[in-house]
């Protein structure tokens, strides 16, 4: 047996330019694997040797077995644990009319199926291993499509896929950047890429409700298109109440609360100064009042808490608190006392909806931890102790249901993992 991969330092540089989606056949390299399995990602512990012959990262790679038999094709990054990730299986390599089809299947899913264009002009078209496309996700925003990629290939070839998809959808404009952590992942910072007259922004609706889209300096692909069923579904809640939105961002749920819910009052909370001048923007486009308040969500609670001062709904959707295995205790435990604070701020009988995007965090372990934080949840209202709270019986809590990502944001069979975001919905007592 050769040696593994993960004993064979790459040297060639990482070129982050730009390549065409088709490569002459005889400039493939082929990579010995076992098998090729379900999951599209390959990781370097499954792999025999280096490319032979050799391969630049981001080639596109021909997968074989032991015994020289043709199992698929991918793009090779030795330098990233996920050393190849597949994108076709079989004996044909993804030629013109395969790129075709898979980017039509997923308009169709939108367009035809889900008919998104019905109730707004902002969506995601390409969800990566959703849509059998490891390593790219990508938005659309009106004329304008937002790509964000995690996988070197798919970077390279990002300004390929987006012409083509544009083409597809009748975009005009469009915008590539490597994901926030693909240096340390995957071992290349490219900067981004874009089409010629690319607006600095574009404003957007659903379910009638407008946002501003900023594409220099926004977080992702410049919008969080996953949370729309939530947002809509919060409006039906939200009339006449009092209502707090911690880690708002650019306001998604406070505007959608106030627009569509017909909300009595609504704090957004959020530490970055640029999305918040963004949601003061949105509340303006949509002619609603809203206040939007700079601070870190942890001492904001806090001084909440001391104040006696608590809302009739309560969003809590804070960015992503694990981004690996090594984070996994501390994130957790970040989720637990984000949970343990926000459910002191909702009145009795009033509504949480509590939010995580960390895939690593297990549905079950969530709801463990939302049990746990309800119990210890009666630390509140006024001074007591050298702390300032005064020790209470924990909140009854009553989960009405859970949710997750809108459906353009399709969790395939292959790739299970990818099920991220978690949204549960709770009432809570005295």
């Amino acid at each position: 047996m050769r040696a593994s991969l993960r004993n064979k330092p790459l040297t060639a540089p990482v070129r982050t330019a730009q390549r065409p989606l088709d490569q002459p056949r005889d400039a493939e390299s082929c990579v010995t694997i076992n098998t090729l399995g379900a999951s599209p990602l390959i990781f370097r512990k499954r792999i025999f040797g280096p490319p032979d012959p050799p391969a630049l990262p981001g080639d596109l790679v021909t997968l074989v077995d032991q015994d020289n038999r043709r199992l698929g094709f991918g793009f090779v990054n030795p330098k990233s644990e996920v050393a190849v990730r597949v994108i076709r299986a079989g004996d044909n390599p993804p030629d013109e009319a395969y790129w075709d089809e898979l980017l039509t299947r997923a308009v169709r899913l939108r367009h035809d199926v889900l008919k998104l264009p019905d109730v707004t002009d902002t969506y995601r078209l390409i969800h990566a291993e959703g849509d059998w496309l490891t390593g790219i996700v990508i938005d659309r925003y009106g004329d304008t499509l937002s790509a964000e990629a995690f996988g070197l290939g798919l970077f390279q070839r990002g300004q390929a896929i987006l012409e083509r998809l544009a083409r597809i959808v009748g975009a005009k404009h469009w915008v590539l950047r490597p994901g926030p952590y693909t240096e340390a992942q995957e071992g290349f910072a490219g900067e981004p890429v874009c089409s010629p007259e690319l607006p600095r922004s574009v404003i957007v609706q659903e379910f009638g409700t407008k946002f501003r889209i900023e594409f220099i300096g926004g977080h992702k692909t410049g919008f969080f298109c996953d949370q729309r069923d939530n947002r809509r579904r919060l409006a039906d809640f939200t009339a006449g109440k009092s209502v707090l939105d911690l880690c708002c961002y650019t306001g998604g749920f406070s505007i959608t609360a106030k627009k569509l819910g017909n909300a009595a009052e609504v704090t957004g909370v959020d530490l970055d100064e640029q999305p918040l001048k963004i949601a003061r923007g949105n509340a303006q486009l949509n002619a609603v009042k809203a206040n939007f308040v700079q601070a870190d969500v942890f001492p904001y609670m806090r001084d909440m808490i001391r104040n006696n001062r608590q809302f009739d709904v309560v969003v809590l959707d804070p960015p992503k608190l694990i981004r690996n295995r090594a984070e996994l205790d501390e994130g957790t435990r970040r989720h637990f006392d984000l949970n343990r604070l926000a459910m002191q701020l909702v009145k009795p009988d009033g509504l949480l909806l509590s939010c995580s995007c960390s895939g690593l965090l297990q549905d079950a372990d969530f709801l463990r931890l939302l049990y746990s934080a309800s119990r210890q949840a009666g630390e509140a209202f006024g001074p007591a102790d050298d702390n300032g709270f005064q020790r209470r019986g924990p909140r009854d809590m009553q989960i009405l249901f859970r949710t997750g990502a809108s459906p353009d944001h399709p969790v395939s069979a292959n790739y299970p993992e990818s099920d991220y975001l978690k949204a549960a919905w709770m009432r809570l007592g005295s």
